[in-house]
């Protein structure tokens, strides 16, 4: 996971608490992160209709849907999320052994297997649910 879902929630969670414009620069300072990096993942939150966006000098980034309504599945869709997997596999499929020729694939599908669990738990927690997790 590349810190773009983290990204994307905290940016919702913060542009729904100020309920206003705000700009990339605005948002990487809260987010603690530089403002090219917020511009990738807000591109892709847009591209998604979970924001809008506003050009000029007060320009920026607005979400203005019900923030009940915008479950963390949703975001995680929105920026392409995965939540397990692994960029090295053991073994090797032109081997004659069974575990290394066999492994790699047993192994991705017991990533995907968990990745999509973490994905179903995040159809019940929404941009409010999170606000009410800071607030209370």
């Amino acid at each position: 996971m590349t810190g773009m879902f983290a990204m994307a929630v905290h940016a919702l969670v913060y542009l729904n608490h100020k309920n206003s414009t705000l700009s990339s620069e605005e948002l990487a300072e809260n987010i603690c992160t530089n403002p090219a990096r917020v511009r990738k993942v807000m591109s892709q939150l847009k591209k998604a209709g979970l924001v809008v966006t506003k050009e000029g000098v007060d320009g920026g980034y607005r979400f203005e849907l019900k923030p009940e309504d915008v479950t963390l599945y949703t975001v995680a869709e929105a920026v392409d999320a995965n939540f397990v997997s692994s960029a090295w596999q053991p073994g090797n499929s032109d081997m004659k052994c069974l575990v290394a020729s066999g492994m790699a694939g047993i192994m991705d599908s017991i990533y995907d297997e968990l990745d999509a669990l973490c994905k179903k738990r995040l159809t019940g927690i929404t941009i409010k649910d999170i606000d009410k997790r800071i607030f209370g």
